[in-house]
């Protein structure tokens, strides 16, 4: 049976969405349209390229994930010298291996610009600084006086993960002039509004992936110290836009992954958590699935 499918952000937990994905195949679901943010644009972009999830999973199983943080060559390296880059470059690393990987695995498939997709297969979330607006790739790219057709898709993944002073920003050359476009998840981290709309008759079931509790089971956020300030911030913004979204008549249609203890930016993560991540994943999805009644 063919569903459609929205994948959350959330940095590495996202491995915990492929695991999901197992899950969702297991049950002999196909996805005919996905969309996502930031790690869940990632998996959405495998999916509409025709991986499975035990191909995701063989890859992602050898990837080094610190292999991603590529950041620039300095002269007197040292940690106060790599905070001026954040400074002048507006970001730790420069993300650029982080589009390579994603352009080779899409290429393996054939698949390089939308144009090598059916129309609406894949949707990304990302945020364009310059103007202060949410925009949808490839829908909006009209709007930037570029081609959607031809326009890669390993970039569009990449402008979705710009996680902000992490990765530097992409930026979008246009005639009009320079846009800085950063994570989707800054405006909305979980874009099921994408297939799920009130009043309009949906083509087919759509699933959400979130990688959270329900709104309703969240831990409250303990903020003692200006780091800890700002990871609340950040959380809170991410997910703004989205909780005034999802209702209880939403949530029906999401599955939920609680990934306490994983932060967003932890690259070392260690084979054994991997492996647990993508089985927590999938352990979540068997779970939900079970009641899913569509």
């Amino acid at each position: 049976m063919y569903i459609d499918g929205v994948f959350s952000g959330g940095g590495i937990k996202g491995l915990a969405l492929v695991g999901a994905y197992a899950g969702i195949e297991d049950r002999g679901l196909r996805f005919k349209r996905v969309a996502g943010t930031s790690a869940g644009a990632i998996i959405a972009a495998l999916i509409a390229a025709g991986y499975t999830s035990r191909e995701i999973m063989g890859f992602m199983d050898e990837l080094k994930l610190s292999s991603f943080l590529d950041d620039r060559k300095i002269f007197l390296p040292n940690p106060l010298t790599k905070w001026l880059l954040v400074y002048w470059r507006l970001g730790l690393y420069k993300g650029l291996e982080l589009e390579k990987w994603i352009y080779e695995k899409l290429a393996a498939k054939g698949v390089r610009t939308f144009s090598d997709l059916p129309p609406n297969a894949l949707r990304v979330i990302a945020s364009d600084l310059t103007t202060g607006r949410l925009i949808v790739l490839p829908d909006d790219l009209n709007q930037y006086l570029c081609s959607p057709v031809n326009f890669p898709i390993a970039r569009a993944i990449r402008m979705s993960c710009s996680l902000p002073f992490f990765f530097e920003p992409v930026k979008l050359k246009t005639r009009t002039g320079n846009h800085l476009i950063v994570d989707g998840g800054v405006l909305s981290n979980f874009p099921m509004w994408l297939f799920d709309r009130e009043n309009v008759k949906k083509v087919r079931p759509v699933l959400g992936i979130k990688l959270s509790h329900k709104l309703g089971e969240r831990p409250k956020k303990n903020v003692r110290n200006a780091i800890q300030m700002y990871e609340a911030l950040f959380e809170t913004m991410k997910d703004a836009h989205d909780a005034r979204y999802i209702s209880r008549k939403h949530e029906k249609n999401i599955i939920f992954i609680p990934t306490d203890g994983v932060l967003t930016t932890e690259f070392q993560l260690t084979k054994e958590k991997k492996i647990e991540l993508i089985q927590y994943g999938r352990a979540c999805a068997l779970q939900f699935l079970k009641a899913w009644s569509f």
